[in-house]
């Protein structure tokens, strides 16, 4: 799978991407970021990428055009790339405030898709006419403000990374919070992670329940789903 995150602060993404899980899954060529500077889609000598708010109003927008011309050659090198014009696994989104929330399902059905291009917003905002004509989609990762999109992007990469094959173990995935909610109509009813402890046994008279140093199989099991909160 290809992520193309269009931003105009790349070096953002840089140490994040290059570490642990999200590292070995490039190496191991199970997932593609790609990271593009709006500013290279830009027609004018100073790469122009913001203007004032038509009405008046604080702050810059972020214009459609040079995110109108990023989208369109992303898109585009894709379908050369597998000689085909057009790539039905493809998704566009735009993080927003009125975005869709942010969930596992979601993340899910992003995993499916050959090619997620993701777009930062930055300043007061973007045009309009982006979310209208550009993205397929408006995310939100939840009901606060941020002073842009790079890392709702993270956010995102890292959520729908770790669902695809072989980035992460399959136990790890079935163990953890949400791994196994496929259905929409269960999503509201999704039971968080158990508690879970590691050496040493007692830390300040703080100890592990004796059940997980049973080693009985069944009841750990038991005691692990009586804690799911």
């Amino acid at each position: 799978m290809t992520f193309d995150i269009i931003t105009i602060f790349p070096n953002i993404f840089r140490s994040y991407f290059n570490e642990s899980i999200i590292k070995r899954a490039q190496e191991k060529k199970l997932v593609k970021i790609n990271i593009h500077n709006l500013r290279d889609y830009t027609i004018d000598k100073h790469k122009k990428v913001d203007d004032r708010p038509y009405g008046g109003g604080p702050g810059m927008i972020l214009m459609v055009e040079p995110i109108f011309k990023a989208v369109t050659a992303l898109k585009k090198r894709t379908a050369k790339s597998e000689q085909r014009t057009v790539n039905k696994r493809q998704k566009v989104i735009l993080f927003s405030p009125k975005g869709k929330k942010f969930n596992q399902q979601m993340a899910q059905k992003f995993s499916k898709l050959d090619q997620l291009i993701i777009i930062c917003g930055r300043y007061e905002g973007v045009d309009e006419r982006v979310a209208k004509h550009i993205a397929d989609e408006e995310i939100s990762i939840g009901d606060y403000v941020l002073t842009g999109g790079e890392l709702p992007a993270m956010v995102v990469v890292d959520a729908v990374a770790r669902l695809i094959p072989e980035v992460i173990k399959k136990d790890s995935l079935k163990e953890e919070s949400f791994g196994l909610i496929a259905d929409s109509r269960k999503q509201k009813a999704a039971i968080a992670e158990y508690p879970q402890y590691t050496r040493p046994e007692n830390f300040r008279g703080w100890r592990v329940p004796k059940t997980l140093l049973s080693g009985h199989h069944r009841k750990i099991k038991e005691w692990r789903e009586s804690k799911r909160s």
